[in-house]
């Protein structure tokens, strides 16, 4: 579990997001505001887990991120 919570931050920090983040969150809280690409990264991410994004949601992550949304 460890290696895929590194993954899903390592490519949050990738995408330009905050290294606290991980893309799961950043997508979550993208998603909320409707933007597309957190809308198609969510549903295939519901293929693993229902509501993966929703629950990965941080709100105290991803304050510093380097490319703000």
């Amino acid at each position: 579990m460890n290696w895929l919570l590194l993954l899903d931050r390592a490519l949050n920090v990738a995408a330009g997001g905050a290294s606290d983040e991980t893309l799961s969150s950043r997508a979550g809280k993208g998603m909320k505001e409707g933007k597309v690409w957190a809308c198609v990264l969510c549903k295939f991410l519901n293929i693993f887990q229902a509501d993966h994004c929703l629950k990965s949601i941080d709100a105290d992550d991803g304050k510093n991120a380097t490319i703000p949304d």
